[in-house]
């Protein structure tokens, strides 16, 4: 006999169909009663592949800018409170998770807008942000203390990797003495390569001293955009001055025994890694970068990671030319050994051909099976072994946010969105280290849009994970198969509209799992 949810059924009981918080368990009786059973419904099957391996999962993650330099210095109950919601790998007494477990925290370097003011010429005061770096040349480590606060809370919470970005070089040392470029051109001159490599050396150091371990730098960020409006601190990069500033940064790193390791080169949108587009000289990065024939070439230089980066930005709607562009740049740097991408950047943007707009603040449902559209695409298309978003705490009214703030500098209200709970049915289960494994809907490899599943194995336990978003408007039945064998599940976590990753206690081998509409879903087997 088979047992239903949170009740044992006794011998000769009727059919049943238990609901709970939109996931449907259908279980059946013994003895005579079995004629009466409810017709069969239509199931799709899932079967993981366990010999097709893809992508070794090294870290979800998400940034400190800009909110966290307030944030940080907001009430220890409220701080706490939101760090808990992006960092915790634990769970309440009821077994859901507090938090999303991140494995990556990314803290901004500022330019020293902030000491600026208004002069700074960045209009959005929570666009400015402080330097370590003053201006007469001493560094004040007292400096970005809210984003110390978030690292060093990360780190209590287990978050397994730091990495730091600069949007723009400090502002004694740009052209135009400000953290945004003019007229589209580099704000950094040639000379000052050396300078802000070492300068990003001391910050690694600087932050190590006190007790934050850094494990990337990423010197620049989407170097595509031109960054002249002054809505934020910014400058663009050509490719052989990317290179320039690798190379000296890499030069600083070695000559200080570091270990971090450099990250290139956070492009604006994810076809400049395998095209020029619009961006001559801007565009093409993994072949620039990475055969060693072109000029450009910096896989051989000790210092650098053996990744590349980029951001999913306006490529993520139609679904077809996102799969598109994704398989591209899987075949771009599956042209290199050993290379391995990274999408580093992301919230919605822009109008995503009408499907889903980037304007207003959402917390609802919508933008998460949105987001987990993409994450699923990225991750199982592109073979991106990390995945991070962009404003983990956000002010503002855009779909830009983890979690949400009163814009306020010294205390407010937050509100979790359901957007950080869909990242968390990733982040907090598949975990660094986890290999993504081959998955067949109903004998097929092309899926659904409407319904996406991925799975990912454990080395250390042969756990496997499985994400399900559901997108339609209808419940889906599953079968959950293991190298065509069903598997029995230990654990169920759902996101949908009613729930926040809420965990749902199953204790069963082979039942069939509905899952709810417009729902994401993580289901994770016994080893």
């Amino acid at each position: 006999m088979k047992k239903c949810l949170y009740n044992l059924v006794k011998p000769m009981l009727k059919p049943c169909v238990f609901a709970v918080s939109g996931l449907l368990i259908a279980c059946q009786s013994s003895g005579q009663d079995q004629q009466q059973d409810l017709p069969e419904e239509e199931i799709v099957v899932i079967n993981a592949l366990k010999n097709e391996t893809y992508q070794s999962i090294e870290h979800f993650g998400a940034s400190d800018a800009w909110s966290g330099q307030f944030v940080g210095l907001w009430p220890d109950q409220k701080k706490n409170a939101i760090a808990e919601l992006l960092f915790s790998k634990e769970n309440d007494t009821d077994g859901n998770p507090k938090g999303i477990g991140l494995s990556m925290w990314r803290f901004n370097v500022g330019a020293g807008s902030a000491q600026q003011g208004e002069e700074s010429g960045i209009r959005d005061e929570w666009r400015r942000a402080e330097s370590f770096l003053e201006t007469d040349g001493t560094y004040n480590w007292d400096r970005q203390a809210g984003q110390v606060w978030f690292a060093n809370a990360a780190k209590e919470f287990g978050v397994e990797k730091l990495l730091i970005f600069p949007n723009s070089p400090p502002v004694s040392m740009t052209k135009t003495g400000k953290a945004y470029a003019n007229n589209g051109q580099s704000n950094l001159a040639e000379e000052n390569y050396q300078a802000f490599g070492e300068y990003l050396t001391q910050v690694v150091m600087g932050l190590q001293a006190k007790g934050l371990k850094v494990d990337y730098v990423s010197p620049v960020n989407e170097p595509q955009w031109d960054w002249s409006d002054g809505g934020q601190e910014g400058s663009p990069f050509w490719n052989d001055e990317i290179s320039g500033i690798v190379k000296a940064l890499d030069k600083a790193l070695s000559d200080e025994n570091l270990t971090t390791k450099i990250d290139v080169a956070e492009a604006g949108k994810i076809n400049y890694l395998y095209e020029q587009a619009d961006k001559d000289g801007r565009g093409n990065q993994v072949a620039d970068f990475f055969q060693p024939e072109s000029s450009n070439f910096i896989g051989d230089l000790t210092q650098v990671s053996p990744t590349v980066s980029a951001h999913s930005y306006f490529t993520t709607s139609p679904f077809e030319s996102a799969v598109n562009q994704r398989e591209r740049v899987a075949s771009a740097v599956s042209s290199v050994q050993g290379l391995s991408y990274w999408m580093s950047e992301y919230c919605i943007l822009g109008d995503n051909g009408g499907e889903i707009n980037g304007s207003g603040r959402d917390l609802g449902i919508d933008p998460a099976l949105y987001i987990a559209r993409v994450i699923h695409n990225d991750l199982t298309v592109s073979n991106a072994s990390a995945w991070h978003w962009w404003l983990a705490i956000s002010p503002y009214d855009y779909k830009d946010g983890l979690v949400y703030i009163d814009k306020q500098k010294e205390d407010g209200n937050y509100y979790e969105s359901k957007m950080l709970w869909a990242l968390g049915n990733y982040s907090r289960f598949v975990k660094p280290g986890y290999l993504r494994i081959g998955v067949q809907v109903n004998k097929e490899n092309q899926q659904n849009p409407e319904l996406l599943v991925s799975a990912y194995q454990s080395n250390s336990n042969g756990e496997i994970v499985f994400v399900v978003v559901n997108s339609g408007i209808k419940d889906v039945t599953l079968n959950l198969m293991v190298d065509d064998k069903l598997t029995s599940v230990k654990g169920l976590y759902v996101t949908s509209k009613d729930s926040n990753l809420e965990s749902l206690d199953i204790g069963y081998s082979d039942d069939k799992i509905v899952i709810p509409s417009r729902s994401i879903v993580t289901v994770v087997s016994n080893p």
